[in-house]
């Protein structure tokens, strides 16, 4: 059996070969990180993309970041680690779902979360980041928002921006918004020298007792930066791990071991060994989307680069 080494070396070897840049969400693990060109949050991954000088990208996620990656990169050939790896807020609602939502509310704006398929952002108004979403709202001229598909994130742009009033249908990340208030007190309990962390994916409880509130590439600079010497984590237990590699002169508590992602966890390093090997050979299934869907969401994409620029 090969080692982890031995497969990174290969895939280091491959990637010269085929000049493919590798995209890692944050939440992948430290082997798969250690071979990434591109290591970020959901949208900093698509953003990042068009930076680089590499036409083939290799994104290790989950599809929809797969699908933002090719919105904003139309140009370069896009593909997945793991083509199964989903993400079930992403996949909560159908479009069609979210237009006859949208008749419900007259005048409304339909404002789509970078968490969510190519197929939703293509019949909505704007798409938001985590860290771009209180921004973004405040910045529109409709008073009436349609919030997709997280509510809790949904509420902290609320809270934000009290002259506007937002909508939601009942969604949301199912491991952020399964940590209660409670965990949060006795984790604060537990560790009472420690600052708490927290995306704004997790319920208001929980948030409002939070000393930062933000995404996950927000949490991570907070961490870094910060004078506090401990820290407890509320988002993927992976941002735990890496922080303690990178900062092992600071501690670092997970707010709750539940918050887990099985969905990021999905991809390994074999997966990535593997497509790349089919890049070389010509025979990896490369990531389309629909002409029209394609184009409707890249306005939807636009749209958010005008009003969060």
């Amino acid at each position: 059996m090969r080692t982890i080494r031995e497969i990174q070396d290969s895939i280091k070897a491959l990637k010269a070969e085929t000049g493919v840049c590798i995209l890692a969400h944050s939440y992948q693990s430290p082997e798969i990180l250690e071979v990434a060109d591109i290591i970020g949050d959901s949208y900093k991954l698509s953003a990042a993309a068009g930076e680089v000088p590499a036409e083939k990208l290799l994104l290790c996620g989950v599809h929809f970041m797969a699908e933002t990656a090719k919105l904003l990169n139309p140009e370069k050939q896009v593909y997945e680690a793991n083509p199964d790896a989903g993400c079930p807020m992403a996949e909560q609602f159908p479009a069609e779902v979210i237009s006859a939502a949208k008749e419900k509310i007259p005048g409304c704006a339909v404002v789509a979360y970078v968490n969510t398929t190519a197929a939703v952002k293509a019949v909505s108004d704007v798409c938001v980041t985590s860290s771009s979403a209180v921004k973004i709202v405040g910045n529109m001229t409709q008073k009436d928002i349609l919030f997709i598909p997280d509510c809790n994130l949904g509420a902290y742009t609320q809270k934000h921006c009290p002259d506007k009033r937002l909508h939601f249908l009942p969604g949301g990340c199912p491991h952020h918004s399964a940590i209660t208030l409670e965990e949060a007190q006795a984790a604060k309990a537990a560790h009472p020298s420690a600052l708490l962390l927290v995306h704004p994916e997790c319920r208001p409880a929980v948030t409002e007792l939070a000393d930062y509130v933000g995404a996950t590439s927000g949490i991570l600079n907070f961490a870094r930066t910060s004078e506090n010497r401990e820290f407890i984590i509320g988002t993927e237990i992976s941002i735990v791990q890496h922080l303690k590699l990178e900062c092992p002169e600071k501690r670092f508590y997970p707010l709750s071991n539940r918050l887990c992602c099985p969905n990021m966890r999905a991809t390994g390093i074999a997966d990535v060994l593997r497509v790349l090997t089919e890049i070389a050979e010509g025979s990896a299934q490369e990531l389309l989307l629909p002409e029209q869907i394609a184009r409707d969401a890249r306005r939807c994409l636009d749209e958010m680069l005008r009003l969060g620029g």
